[in-house]
């Protein structure tokens, strides 16, 4: 994963070879992709949760479980990853997350054909800091967006192209991330109005 060239797309690689398997745990697929590898894990549960995987009821709250333990730990400079037993054991069908991968090969493709390394200073520490605590808040109300479809999608979507831009060191989608949060969060606002 270090060559930066197509690095979304080996992501994918790695997704369909691990569904192959059959039923698949958060588990298998942490250890599958390595124990070092907190973005490359927040990226791939943020594109499980953006696909059609994410109509099975629950897998947003499972998927903000999982990035929120993952941003955590990165904030506070673990080396390697730690999940519960209670996420680590939650099965994902292996045929829902190869039709997941293959859905996203196209757009993946595209995006894989654009990034590249640039304002690099906002991907690192300490600016990659203030990304990450705002990732930790968003998991705090991506159960809740359960509730309203679509906004769940969204959030799992700033997420991905957060992890995306850290793995590419692209700081200009992080720049385009910052935008879309802006956006997420005039929806919510709109929604609230509306429903309250």
């Amino acid at each position: 994963m270090d060559d930066r060239k197509d690095v979304l797309s080996a992501v994918l690689d790695q997704l369909d070879e691990i569904g192959a398997t059959g039923t698949v745990s958060i588990g298998a697929v942490a250890e599958a992709i390595g124990a070092r590898s907190f973005a490359t894990l927040m990226l791939i549960f943020a594109l499980i949760a953006v696909s059609p995987a994410s109509i099975v009821p629950g897998v947003t709250t499972v998927v903000a479980l999982v990035e929120f333990l993952l941003v955590a730990q990165m904030i506070a400079g673990r080396r390697h990853i730690w999940l519960p037993d209670l996420l680590s054991d939650r099965e994902i069908p292996g045929e829902r997350l190869r039709s997941a991968v293959l859905w996203l090969r196209r757009p993946i493709a595209v995006v894989d054909q654009i990034l590249q390394p640039r304002l690099s200073f906002l991907t690192e520490k300490p600016c990659l800091y203030i990304w990450l605590f705002l990732i930790l808040a968003l998991t705090l109300v991506m159960p809740f967006m359960e509730l309203v479809p679509g906004t769940g999608t969204v959030a799992s979507g700033l997420i991905a192209l957060v992890a995306a831009a850290v793995l590419t060191r692209d700081g200009a989608l992080l720049i385009l991330a910052g935008l879309c949060l802006g956006a997420l969060v005039w929806m919510v606002r709109l929604l609230g109005e509306a429903l309250f």
